[in-house]
């Protein structure tokens, strides 16, 4: 179990948190997760939701059919999870560290008293749970339509900011695997396209983890 004390400023003040989330993580406690450290279990009760104030957590599922997890997104600092569950049900997905991680842990009960106080964080938190699950069905619209490599292309250039050179850049550090994770495929699935894309001139894996677009990736392969 994590160690739990009251936020600290310095970690309030150094996560990228909005005002009303830094309001509220303020009401909750710290919670320190080491990497690989389980927060949320799909399946299971819980009525507390996870403001993250440094590291880097991944949210996925089991897909039963064939046995892999999906990963439905990753959250760092000033990114908040398990509002979905506030409604009393059973969790929808699990949580886990990507890296050691320090979360300020908030409770339904605080979080009931924090909208007494702030009535409009609530236009705020509802607008989170639209937005997300928005895109849970964008995601399961592509796993149905699009093959391997269409989820692939849609992922990268989803994530990919534009440079003043022209190219993309994925500033988020992704292992081969959580790529798998997140396009439902295996490992060596994606190792093998990402380094046809390498030969084919369209993409560059730079030194420290950067993928990088050179051009617009072919809408086939």
């Amino acid at each position: 179990m994590p160690r739990s004390k009251q936020p600290p400023v310095d970690h309030l003040e150094a996560a990228p948190l909005s005002d009303a989330v830094r309001a509220l993580a303020r009401r909750g406690e710290l919670c320190r997760f080491a990497k690989g450290a389980v927060l949320i279990q799909e399946g299971s009760h819980g009525d507390t939701l996870y403001i993250v104030l440094e590291g880097r957590l991944r949210v996925y599922g089991s897909h039963v059919a064939n046995e892999r997890e999906i990963t439905h997104g990753t959250y760092g600092p000033g990114e908040y999870v398990g509002e979905m569950s506030l409604d009393g049900g059973p969790r929808s997905a699990s949580v886990a560290a990507l890296e050691p991680t320090v979360c300020s842990m908030v409770t339904r009960r605080t979080l009931e008293a924090h909208l007494a106080e702030h009535p409009s964080f609530a236009f705020e938190l509802l607008a989170k749970v639209i937005r997300r699950a928005r895109m849970a069905t964008i995601s399961a619209k592509g796993m149905a339509l699009n093959d391997v490599y269409g989820r692939l292309k849609a992922l990268l250039e989803g994530l990919a900011e534009p440079q003043p050179d022209g190219t993309r850049r994925i500033a988020e550090k992704l292992t081969h695997l959580e790529l798998a994770n997140r396009v439902g495929c295996s490992r060596e699935m994606v190792t093998r396209q990402l380094n046809d894309l390498q030969q084919g001139g369209y993409l560059t894996a730079r030194r420290g983890g950067d993928l990088v677009l050179l051009k617009n990736l072919p809408p086939r392969w």
